[in-house]
């Protein structure tokens, strides 16, 4: 991974985060279950958009000799990634003998995560995490 970002580079990442979220946020919209549209675009374009912060602080990295400051790049990731499991946490709820909203949670989770591997520039990664999730989001849905 290069540390120089081209706009070439930043579109193909957005781009590839906005239709990883829309392909989730299409499927949910279509069975009526929460975290649509709306929410999964907007969570994995998020993730997305902190990566590339991320990226273009990395030349940033360095610690001036009169500074007692470092920067952690891995501090933003992991944050994001917590951030969202707290989300998540709160999707999820009991009512008796069930829990609801456990694939709500694991649907952010992944989006969140797929947004970061669009960030980082991990297209790759990203595109092939996209198609093996919503696989499963597929396959759980005709049952």
């Amino acid at each position: 991974m290069t540390t120089t970002l081209h706009w070439s580079d930043i579109t193909l990442r957005l781009m590839s985060a906005l239709a990883a979220g829309i392909l989730y946020g299409l499927n949910r919209d279509e069975h009526g279950r929460p975290a649509g549209l709306r929410t999964t675009t907007l969570v994995c374009l998020a993730a997305c958009l902190a990566t590339l912060q991320a990226n273009w602080l990395l030349g940033t990295i360095g610690k001036r000799p009169d500074s007692f400051v470092t920067l952690d790049l891995m501090r933003l990731p992991l944050g994001i990634l917590s951030g969202m499991g707290f989300i998540g946490g709160g999707a999820i709820l009991r009512r008796e003998n069930m829990v609801l909203g456990v694939t709500t949670a694991a649907t952010l989770w992944i989006v969140t995560v797929l947004g970061l591997c669009f960030g980082g520039g991990q297209i790759g990664l990203g595109i092939l995490g996209t198609v093996l999730g919503f696989a499963v989001l597929w396959g759980l849905s005709i049952v």
